[in-house]
């Protein structure tokens, strides 16, 4: 950083000793002609529009990692689940009500959460509980098939949880945010004062833009939460699937946790 801060200043000092002391020696005749100042708004628009672009790119990365994760986390449940069938009756029952409560503690409790970009401890007390279970099945078959299955559904919580955090940092924001007031007041500059109602409603029309995409930038790096998010679809029909699995043997009246996935008192 401290070298493209030390490029950048020389730069601009060998352009303005450039102006001052080269330039006079290339233009013969009157100097008083120039770059206008509608000259050096393009490239800074261009700069602008490239910026948000890059910007935009990687913010909507974040926003398919999230949502691809959600899905792989759904999918390593109901796997878990369905694994389970092939475990003894009492380690069967605890497995799928684990997921059960898993999949609630998930939906009511840390999607929530993930929309300021936190988790929550309350999914954390049942996977703990899965390998509980797990330890009475060492040596079996199923045990390995049980063991691959929550470590799948463990790396993509933990990748869905990365996603739920800004991918981007407050400074470019600012930055962007400050690129923009600068591009906007520049082509203001720019503008004729009379008869200047077609360039008004242009320039407003690329404010708006450059407003909207800005804001959608903003709100898709937080890929849980704002208007554009990854909603918990999957990890719904999961618990509606891992609810079934469970009910086919037992009552829901055996389930150990309530409908937000908090451990019942009794």
């Amino acid at each position: 950083m401290v070298l493209v801060i030390v490029v950048a200043v020389l730069a601009l000092l060998a352009g303005l000793a450039a102006n001052r002391y080269l330039r006079p020696r290339l233009i013969d005749g009157d100097d008083d002609q120039g770059m206008a100042v509608k000259d050096l708004v393009g490239p800074l628009l261009t700069l602008t529009v490239l910026l948000l672009a890059f910007v935009l790119v990687t913010a909507n990365g974040s926003y398919g990692k999230g949502e691809v994760a959600s899905r792989g986390e759904a999918r390593a449940l109901d796997q878990l689940t369905e694994t389970a069938e092939y475990a003894p009756a009492p380690q069967r029952q605890r497995i799928q009500a684990d997921a059960v409560c898993y999949a609630r503690a998930v939906r009511a409790q840390e999607w929530p959460a993930m929309a300021d970009g936190h988790g929550s401890s309350a999914p954390s007390v049942w996977s703990t509980d899965f390998r509980r279970a797990f330890r009475d099945l060492e040596g079996k078959p199923v045990f390995g098939m049980l063991v691959n299955a929550d470590n799948k559904r463990s790396d993509e919580r933990e990748e869905r949880l990365t996603q739920a955090t800004a991918s981007i940092p407050g400074a470019i924001f600012w930055f962007l945010l400050a690129t923009l007031t600068l591009t906007v007041v520049a082509l203001g500059i720019c503008l004729p004062r009379r008869n200047n109602r077609g360039q008004m409603i242009a320039l407003t029309v690329i404010t708006a833009l450059l407003a909207t995409t800005l804001c959608i930038i903003r709100d898709v790096d937080r890929p849980f939460g704002g208007i554009i998010d990854v909603t918990p679809t999957a990890i719904t029909e999961a618990e509606r699937q891992t609810t079934r699995d469970f009910l086919t043997h037992h009552k829901a009246a055996e389930l150990p946790c309530d409908h937000t996935g908090d451990r019942r008192s009794d």
